[in-house]
């Protein structure tokens, strides 16, 4: 029997692909990625904004090489390997949001993700945890969801319970915006940023996301507003663009996951909120 999600396209497309290829250089800092994967796209966004020198490079998640293997043998992306000039060898580091604090502490002179102020740092922990303990955990009950055999009620519950958790993130977004810690792009923005670049997939497969338009959202106008404007915002960056591969390759991966089918490592990762194996 084929494992499911095997047939996943081998690489980067579009403006994704361009940026790969240049990137193939040999640095000290590499980075083992899948294009498709929203926690890759996590690093690779700070990387781009951070001005990092790093090496992509692509790992098929069916048939990782023994040298990745060695490297980190759970066989998790996104990892990075770190240069250690005391052995003159890398050490790997995973899970995206420890290797995006660790890019913050080993690249100080680089533009920074996070502010100085200890209490916004914190503050920006805080809701950077919200995103990967409630958002995305909601994100995949609404796509998963199989309103065919469980009830189209449970559908919109789904919806409206995916929809209450970025209204609460957005209430957070600095009042005028456009980032959500005001004028400078951070670590909140970059964490949720792949994942709201892919709501699309909720009008393909789940007959909509229920986002109002403008003027339509009523007593959460003001919420909604500051939605789409961080999200226009965030979207217009050079490494968001950059990193976004084109859609045509994404549909067959989330239409997996909008049957409910893709029961890989690869989906149970996502679920989960951790790295792809």
């Amino acid at each position: 029997m084929a494992i499911p999600d095997a047939d996943i396209y081998p690489e980067a497309t579009g403006a994704a692909k361009a940026l790969v290829e240049r990137h193939q250089a040999e640095q000290p800092l590499k980075l083992y990625a899948g294009w498709f994967c929203p926690f890759v796209q996590r690093v690779w966004l700070a990387l781009e904004e951070k001005q990092i020198p790093y090496q992509y490079i692509e790992v098929n998640p069916y048939h990782k090489q023994p040298s990745f293997l060695a490297l980190n043998p759970r066989g998790l992306v996104p990892t990075i390997a770190v240069p250690d000039p005391s052995t003159n060898t890398s050490k790997p580091l995973y899970e995206s949001s420890v290797i995006l604090e660790y890019l913050e502490e080993a690249y100080p002179d680089h533009p920074p993700l996070l502010p100085t102020d200890p209490y916004l740092r914190a503050r920006c922990r805080i809701w950077n945890d919200f995103v990967t303990s409630r958002i995305i955990p909601a994100l995949h009950r609404f796509l998963q969801y199989q309103p065919s055999t469980r009830g189209i009620e449970g559908l919109h519950q789904a919806r409206q319970e995916f929809l209450s958790t970025l209204k609460e993130w957005s209430r957070e977004i600095h009042p005028t915006g456009p980032y959500f810690l005001g004028e400078e792009f951070t670590l909140p923005d970059v964490v949720l940023a792949p994942w709201a670049f892919r709501l699309w997939v909720f009008d393909e497969y789940k007959g909509g996301l229920g986002i109002p338009g403008p003027g339509e959202g009523g007593e959460d106008e003001e919420v909604w507003g500051k939605w789409r404007k961080w999200l226009a915002a965030v979207q217009g960056r050079r490494s968001s663009k950059e990193t976004t591969s084109e859609t045509e390759h994404y549909l067959p991966i989330y239409k997996r996951y909008a049957d409910d089918l893709a029961e890989s490592w690869l989906a149970r990762a996502t679920r989960e909120g951790r790295g792809v194996p």
